[in-house]
């Protein structure tokens, strides 16, 4: 017998788009932008729209199709309490996504470490489901290395390493030798020219404060 589809919770981490006015033009510029800096990350990705502060004279056929024109996927919007907005959301195509309505679940039990010692080379990507990332190596320009925890490079990190990939606003990425594509923790990224030069190539730790990522010396 044919086993039957299922339909089973999962968590996914999505980048979201905070509007602060109505100005759909500036934000799809911004996207575009974005994405064009870092396409192998951005391009194809879904997007949440954060509408809590953007008004309530929003065109959302023309939100939509300005996040799909700047190449990302838009699949739902937050922030929003106005049951007419939500519906002409709804009739755009765009899930309503408000924290209020979600089912609350236990968060995860972290796992033992995942520790990889080899190099991590240009079109690999590791995730270290529940637990935290060491990567003993190198981690190489177009690689990606990914989180729920905390990540350790101890070579000289070029790729993209993205942690608290579930939610973890704890969470640090720890690295020998900085030299990044990009760098996330919790959805919040800097690319690689967001970095000082005085913590390029150097030994630094990685941390969320307030929605912002901060970077200081790894005291050796």
């Amino acid at each position: 017998m044919t086993k039957q589809a299922e339909l089973k919770g999962s968590s996914f981490t999505l980048s979201a788009l905070h509007l602060s006015n109505e100005d759909i033009q500036q934000a799809t510029d911004h996207l575009k932008e974005k994405v064009d800096q870092a396409p192998n990350f951005f391009a194809a990705a879904p997007i949440v729209i954060d509408i809590s502060n953007a008004g309530t004279n929003i065109d959302f056929k023309q939100l939509k199709a300005g996040i799909t024109e700047a190449g990302m996927i838009p699949v739902g919007i937050s922030g929003c309490k106005d049951e007419k907005m939500q519906s002409l959301a709804k009739e755009a195509g765009l899930a309503v996504m408000n924290a209020a309505k979600q089912v609350k679940t236990n968060k995860p039990v972290m796992e033992p470490t995942r520790i990889v010692r080899t190099p991590v080379r240009s079109g690999q990507q590791i995730y270290a489901k529940n637990c935290d990332l060491v990567v003993m190596s190198n981690v190489s320009a177009g690689a990606e290395i990914i989180a729920d925890g905390c990540i350790h490079v101890y070579g000289v990190l070029r790729g993209r390493a993205i942690a608290g990939a579930n939610g973890q606003k704890q969470a640090r990425i720890f690295c020998q030798n900085l030299q990044p594509e990009l760098v996330s923790i919790d959805g919040n990224f800097w690319l690689s020219d967001k970095i000082k030069d005085e913590f390029w190539g150097k030994g630094v730790v990685i941390s969320l404060a307030e929605n912002n990522l901060n970077i200081e010396p790894l005291a050796l």
